[in-house]
């Protein structure tokens, strides 16, 4: 089973704005005083913006037989079932914080710490899409992607067999 990330208006409006705003600031500098430190330290700013959103940006979870997968556009990151102690529904807060990663810019990914899961790592594009995998060695992924419950009753199916 395979299901697509889809991402929030809020996070698809961040995505633009963030890389319109980057362009347009380094453009700006360009015009302003040439190709200076500045502009170098902006065009840096933005490759390594968009590599960590290359690398991290949540594209769609799939289940097989042995692994769930977050497949992102360079990597995916395989989680072996025989490692998950259990999977929940549960949508992050707004007290929810970032700690290190993405707050809606191709979607939300990273780190992020809330009151009562504490620390967890993130890949979801909307928050009403969530559910929490907990593993059995204490790491938290809160993961999202469309029909999230289903998703969610797949892998808890595969862990009572």
């Amino acid at each position: 089973m395979k299901k697509r990330v889809e991402f929030s208006a809020f996070a698809v409006i961040m995505t633009i704005l963030t890389f319109v705003m980057l362009a347009g600031i380094c453009l700006w500098q360009y015009n302003k005083s040439g190709m200076g430190a500045e502009c170098w330290v902006l065009i840096v700013c933005i490759v390594v913006w968009g590599l960590a959103c290359l690398f991290y940006a949540p594209c769609s979870i799939e289940l097989n037989d042995g692994y769930l997968s977050i497949h992102r556009p360079v990597r995916t990151k395989k989680i072996p079932l025989s490692d998950v102690a259990s999977v929940r529904a549960c949508p992050p807060t707004m007290a929810a914080r970032r700690i290190c990663g993405s707050g809606g810019c191709f979607g939300y990914w990273g780190w992020f710490s809330e009151r009562d899961l504490g620390k967890y790592f993130a890949y979801y594009g909307k928050s009403s899409d969530c559910f929490l995998v907990v593993l059995k060695n204490g790491k938290l992924y809160m993961l999202g992607c469309k029909d999230a419950s289903e998703m969610g009753a797949a892998i808890q199916a595969k862990l009572d067999k």
